[in-house]
C-alpha cells in the first residue's frame, strides 16, 4: 500500500501562482439531495371510484338466477378459507340490507358502506339483496348487480350465498382485502 503524500505549502502557492485568475465555467460536482420519502399509493375512496366505468348497470348475460347460488374467488384465495366463507364459519362484522332499493341508490349505498368497512378495517361483511322475487322479467336485477359489481372491486376477495340462517340465495357473504389505513 502506498502512503499517502501531503502536498506541501510551496506546491500548492505554486498551484496557485500557475492557475492564476482562472474562472470556473461549470460546476459539475455531485450534489446531494434530500431523499425522497418512498411514494405512498394512492388511495381513492369507494365512493370516488363508483362510476358507470367502474360499476357498470345494465343486464349481465351470466348474472345469477332466481334461487341461484352465487360464488367468486379471486386467485389466491385458500380454499379453506372459502369453506369456511361458504360455511358462515367466518363472523360477519357487518351487514347492508339493499331491499327495495332501486339500481342507482343500492350502488351508492355499496360505495359508502365498503368505504365504511376500509375505515374500520373489516374482515367479513354480509350483503343482502332479496332473492329478485319481486323484480320484473326472468332475473333478479339487484342480485345480479351487485354480483358483478363485486366481480369488479378489488378491495373483495371473495363472496359466496349465504346459508339459509342469513339469507340464502337472498345475501352473499363477502370477504374483504385487508387494507392498512395512511395515518
Amino acid at each position: 500500500m502506498c502512503a499517502r503524500r501531503r502536498i506541501s505549502e510551496e506546491d500548492v502557492a505554486a498551484f496557485h501562482a500557475a492557475v492564476g485568475d482562472v474562472r470556473l465555467l461549470h460546476d459539475d460536482r455531485a450534489r446531494a439531495t434530500p431523499a425522497r420519502p418512498p411514494a405512498r399509493p394512492r388511495t381513492r375512496t369507494l365512493a370516488d371510484a363508483v362510476s358507470d366505468a367502474l360499476l357498470p348497470d345494465g343486464p349481465d348475460h351470466d348474472a345469477p338466477a332466481f334461487g341461484e347460488r352465487q360464488d367468486f374467488a379471486r386467485a389466491g384465495v385458500q380454499q379453506r378459507l372459502l369453506r369456511r366463507l361458504a360455511r358462515g364459519q367466518i363472523a360477519v362484522e357487518d351487514d347492508l340490507d339493499l331491499h327495495g332499493m332501486r339500481v342507482h341508490e343500492a350502488r351508492d349505498a355499496l360505495a359508502r358502506f365498503f368505504d365504511e368497512c376500509a375505515r374500520r378495517e373489516l374482515r367479513c361483511v354480509r350483503i343482502v339483496t332479496g332473492k329478485g322475487l319481486g323484480s320484473p322479467g326472468t332475473a333478479p336485477v339487484l342480485k345480479a348487480q351487485v354480483d358483478r359489481w363485486l366481480r369488479l372491486l378489488p378491495q373483495v376477495l371473495a363472496f359466496h350465498s349465504a346459508t339459509a340462517r342469513d339469507g340464502g340465495t337472498g345475501a352473499v357473504y363477502v370477504l374483504l382485502r385487508r387494507q392498512r389505513m395512511q395515518p
